[in-house]
């Protein structure tokens, strides 16, 4: 079979790498691909923008594409699972509508409402002034959201009133364009913050191992919120037990809410959670795709072939799989970023040793990266992420630290701080 992939990020370069490795997989194409993808053995770039879904479309039925996995969410909300699935293609990837539980906060907040899935508290906005006026009544600490989407930095979990009246303001003289013409805003949630991924055709929902990112720039989660700094996976705060109580709490009906709404909901369905002290899961937002870093840390670790699961939900036959097969031990990615990521940032900065990484037994899964005259260069924010396994979380931590020594480029950033909350548990406990 021959798949292709869309998007240009650590998170495709990863699915590109997993889908490979299975017997049934003979090619894949990314559109538009990055570095990374480039060097795989029969894996090729297409110069595509993903904005082009007649393009794409037209390379997809020429060229005999079996499954069509879509990776950023932009193209979802946009209908790009719409237009395919016209041309009567196979494709990995919620519709527009089932799209908006990403790209519509509020939207998705109603629909957890309808569904009584937990959640924290919120109210939406479409001015200013009332928004300033319920947080000055609220108080603080509260959080500050843009409606729609902003790769992952439209969150503001502000400290002080002064803190969320600033990022209400911002948002509204649009700091965020469209995506901030809407404000939510939300209690603050306290505990550990979970990534479940789950697999759905719709009808039946399949959760991934749990992860635990970590979203902000600073180590310590300080500063400013990014698309992702790091991931390890399992996460050990999420419990068999607790486990069973996000697959009845909150995905299963999810779904069902999504199918009272005449949702055809096909792909990931990504539940960003909180575990408050008591042990609750409660959901801080949804995402309708893979996540970026967890991806590069969960699929490492599955055995499975991954092109069957995402078949299986393309064609409304995930019921009918076996259960998901996993390797033991854990997994950890730590991303390394460009000098001033999340703001400005420079590119075409040679990368050199990733090969070195990779022979220690490393993972480098590339995000922002190109080839350009034969060098490896930067080209985005969050440059690379590498990824290691080991019998621990510690262990796997530890080694992928060990290959990110190996890899230079001017300026380079990564946080010293992955897993440390869990690497201290295991060192207490050991």
């Amino acid at each position: 079979m021959k798949i292709l992939v869309i998007g240009n990020g650590g998170r495709e370069h990863a699915l590109a790498w997993k889908l490979l490795q299975a017997p049934n997989v003979q090619q894949v194409t990314c559109i538009p691909g990055n570095g990374g993808t480039a060097s795989l053995k029969h894996c090729q770039n297409l110069p595509l923008n993903v904005e082009d879904f007649e393009g794409i479309g037209r390379f997809a039925l020429v060229n005999g594409m079996g499954l069509i996995v879509i990776g950023p969410e932009a193209p979802l909300a946009a209908g790009m699972t719409d237009y395919l699935r016209h041309q009567h293609l196979t494709v990995f990837g919620p519709t527009r509508l089932g799209a908006q539980i990403e790209a519509s906060k509020a939207w998705a907040k109603a629909l957890m409402q309808e569904a009584h899935i937990p959640t924290a508290r919120a109210a939406v906005f479409t001015e200013k002034e009332a928004a300033q006026a319920y947080v000055q009544a609220q108080g603080a600490p509260i959080v500050v959201k843009a409606d729609g989407l902003a790769a992952g930095k439209g969150v503001t979990v502000a400290a002080t009133i002064a803190e969320a009246q600033a990022a209400i303001a911002t948002m509204f003289e649009g700091q965020f364009g469209k995506a901030g013409e809407r404000v939510v805003i939300e209690e603050y949630l306290t505990g550990q913050e979970v990534s479940v991924l789950a697999l759905t055709d719709g009808i039946t929902i399949r959760p991934l191992l749990p992860a635990q990112d970590h979203k902000r720039i600073g180590e310590g989660d300080t500063g400013l919120n990014t698309g992702g700094m790091g991931a390890y996976a399992p996460a050990p705060i999420v419990t068999p037990a607790l486990m069973h109580r996000i697959q009845t709490e909150i995905l299963e009906p999810t779904i069902a809410a999504l199918q009272n709404r005449k949702i055809d909901y096909c792909g990931v369905l990504f539940a960003g959670l909180m575990i408050t002290p008591e042990g609750d899961p409660k959901v801080i937002e949804f995402n309708c795709r893979f996540g970026d870093p967890e991806t590069q840390a969960i699929l490492p670790l599955l055995e499975t072939p991954l092109d069957e699961l995402l078949l299986a939900c393309a064609q409304k036959r995930l019921a009918d799989q076996p259960p998901l097969v996993w390797k033991a031990g854990a997994a950890a990615c730590v991303v390394m970023a460009a000098d001033g990521y999340p703001g400005g940032f420079r590119k075409g900065d040679r990368i050199t040793g990733t090969d070195d990484a990779e022979a220690q037994g490393a993972m480098v899964f590339h995000a922002g990266t190109q080839i350009k005259q034969q060098a490896l260069v930067t080209d985005g924010g969050r440059v690379l992420g590498v990824t290691a396994t080991g019998d621990t979380v510690d262990a796997a931590i530890a080694q992928a630290y060990a290959a990110v020594n190996s890899i230079h480029f001017e300026g380079a950033y990564y946080r010293r701080d992955i897993g440390d909350r869990v690497r201290t548990a295991e060192s207490t406990s050991s």
